[in-house]
């Protein structure tokens, strides 16, 4: 496993005092309000509500996050503004007109940014159906649409989550300590390097979202559609495809019927941005990858992790069900899963 992966993980995110980053924010920014932390894998994150009403996101970037790497960030959200049909944050100038500031703490010198507030319902405090999937689809194909011509130096960022790097995992398998689930994802890896690894230079490869799970879409609240997308701190040049196998690992519907959200999803994204027929040949084992990546991430996590970590608790009670799903997934099996999918998309 790359170590500068397993340290971008692993390290606890910064722990700047308020008071320094309200300083830092009001003297670079102009802005002044109250702050409310927000849960993050990586950075510092605030919530900033001004003394006139307006909200912010203040991210202090980690340490063991490279500079280029922001940067590719700040880039990819300033390109996407240009585009009316894609709602994401929208980077916040210094007074003096810089992407980015900086705050200072115990010798250190952290990166500062800024981006307004996107308002919404988050997609994952909602009931799903095929409706409001189907629209999900459509409009994660209109921002990877956005993304197809953006190129930056810092597009290839190391990543634990990034499929590509799936056979890696392997290192970490010695944290499941459920026989179980390690035979599964050891399954789930066999699959990967044996059917999609070599397949990989055949893809569709742009920068993509790289993580549009249900808490980082947003809903335009009384409306059940999507009004925009937040979080692309695992945004990344990879295969296309990764972008709707990620997003549909999280389309967990009952084992009765495993692809009933993931079906209308996938439909929802082909009728802006079609599949390939290799793409979706790849679909089935590309989203037991994600699967794989959560439940060996989640358990090792368990031990990088302080327990009174608040992402660490966050990551339990949200992928709890990643176990379930891949064998539901397990059950139903590549034949059906391609089957069920292809008959829909012909319809």
């Amino acid at each position: 496993m790359d170590g500068l992966a397993h340290t971008a993980v692993s390290a606890a995110p910064p722990n700047v005092p308020v008071a320094s980053i309200y300083e830092a924010v009001s003297q670079q920014f102009g802005l002044r309000g109250t702050y409310s932390a927000l849960v993050s894998e990586r950075d510092q994150n605030f919530l900033l509500q001004t003394t006139d009403g307006d909200q912010y996101v203040v991210k202090i970037s980690s340490p063991a996050e490279a500079k280029i790497v922001s940067d590719f960030q700040i880039a990819a959200l300033r390109h996407l503004e240009k585009y009316d049909n894609v709602r994401v944050p929208r980077v916040i100038r210094t007074l003096d007109g810089r992407l980015f500031g900086s705050v200072p703490d115990d010798g250190k010198t952290y990166r500062l940014r800024l981006t307004n507030y996107l308002a919404g319902d988050l997609l994952a405090s909602l009931p799903l159906d095929r409706e409001l999937m189907h629209d999900f689809g459509s409009k994660l194909a209109s921002l990877d649409t956005g993304l197809e011509r953006f190129c930056h130096e810092g597009e290839l960022p190391v990543i634990l989550w990034d499929l590509q790097r799936a056979g890696e995992l392997r290192a970490l398998l010695n944290h499941i300590d459920d026989a179980t689930f390690r035979a599964q994802v050891t399954s789930v890896i066999d699959d990967f390097e044996t059917l999609v690894a070599p397949r990989l230079s055949t893809l569709r490869v742009q920068v993509i979202h790289g993580d549009a799970n249900p808490e980082n879409v947003l809903i335009e609240p009384g409306s059940r559609r999507v009004s925009g997308f937040i979080d692309f701190g695992d945004m990344i040049r990879a295969p296309l495809v990764f972008d709707v196998a990620i997003a549909a690992a999280y389309l967990r519907a009952e084992d009765t019927a495993p692809l009933r959200l993931i079906v209308p999803f996938v439909a929802g994204y082909c009728s802006v941005q079609p599949l390939e027929p290799v793409e979706l040949s790849l679909l089935f084992d590309l989203v037991r990858a994600r699967l794989a990546t959560t439940i060996t991430l989640l358990h090792w996590r368990l031990c990088a992790r302080d327990k009174d970590d608040p992402y660490r608790q966050k990551t339990l009670d949200r992928e709890a069900g990643a176990s379930a799903f891949l064998a539901a997934l397990d059950r139903l099996g590549r034949t059906a899963f391609l089957d069920e999918l292809g008959q829909a998309l012909r319809r």
